[in-house]
């Protein structure tokens, strides 16, 4: 037998001896890519509330099982003059509401208000009540124009009182928000004067609470005109609906009116985020023996609501 070491023979014989040695390795087959976990990210929603104006005559708890049961994530509560709390007891109840609420996971999304005026005491106590409470917006009491004075004056007029409200509100980090409310002497109900007025001032500080049957009432067909100019101030949407009788406005079930579902799109594409809040207004809310009916009538709204957004 030849000991004649081939060339070959030698090189293999220098890799096997590599390897042994840790320095080579023999070339493995590719292993199959190991799949990571895709993380959940949840999509940011529009939290949505209930106006609880129909329910001054029923307790707190009932309140909140209610609501809890309907499945909102809070409530608008009236915290105003014949709500469910007078101003000039807040420092008493509202934190009691506040508990009651939170127990359920609830809590008070807008706190709606007599308040417009920053100088007044009873609404300072009331906001820095709230502010205390984590109550992260209110709002506002309406304005009224006075038909045989200039409007552009008196919006001139009214600059003063929406900077020093602006104020409180900047030091106590809470968020007013104006509702646009159809009406021929409402201020804000066509919209260019509260964005006028509201100019230069930061919308957490004073917004919009953006109400459509309102808007389709005064705007028709241009609402989504003056929805574009007030954009940029708007913190929160009011939801209802309505047809017209004669030459009124008549609340109706929600969708079965004249309220544009595109609406409800327009807030999707521009990626709204804050609240919104369903106003059930086609009842009547000072009649105590309607209680059950507006819960029934606030269930189906909310399932309507629900489909459009």
């Amino acid at each position: 037998m030849s000991n004649k070491i081939t060339r070959r023979t030698a090189v293999a014989r220098c890799l096997g001896t590599l390897a042994t040695a840790g320095l080579c390795k023999p070339p493995s087959l590719p292993s199959k890519p190991t799949l990571q976990p895709i993380p959940f990210v949840e999509v940011a929603r529009s939290p949505i509330c209930v106006f609880t104006k129909p329910f001054n005559s029923i307790s707190f708890e009932a309140l909140a099982d209610q609501i809890a049961a309907l499945g909102f994530d809070g409530i608008e509560a009236p915290i105003r003059k014949g709500g469910h709390i007078e101003p000039s007891q807040v420092s008493d109840k509202l934190p009691q509401l506040v508990e009651i609420l939170a127990k359920r996971n609830l809590k008070i999304t807008i706190l709606t208000s007599d308040i417009n005026d920053a100088s007044d005491p009873v609404s300072q106590n009331v906001l820095k009540v709230a502010s205390s409470l984590g109550i992260q917006r209110y709002r506002m009491k309406y304005l009224k124009y006075d038909l045989n004075q200039s409007v552009t004056k008196q919006l001139d007029n009214w600059r003063p009182q929406l900077l020093d409200l602006a104020a409180v509100n900047r030091e106590l980090g809470i968020t007013a928000v104006y509702q646009n409310h159809a009406g021929n002497n409402t201020f804000g109900a066509p919209l260019w004067d509260l964005s006028m007025a509201l100019k230069d001032i930061s919308p957490k500080e004073i917004g919009v609470a953006y109400d459509i049957r309102h808007a389709a009432v005064e705007g028709g067909k241009s609402w989504p005109i003056t929805f574009d100019l007030i954009w940029p101030h708007v913190d929160s949407v009011y939801v209802k609906d309505f047809v017209w009788e004669g030459k009124k406005p008549k609340n109706v079930p929600l969708g079965t009116g004249l309220v544009p579902k595109e609406f409800f799109k327009l807030l999707k594409t521009r990626n709204f985020q804050g609240p919104i809040s369903l106003h059930e207004e086609y009842l009547d809310h000072r009649d105590p023996a309607l209680v059950p009916q507006h819960w029934n009538a606030i269930k189906a709204d909310l399932k309507t609501l629900q489909s459009l957004i």
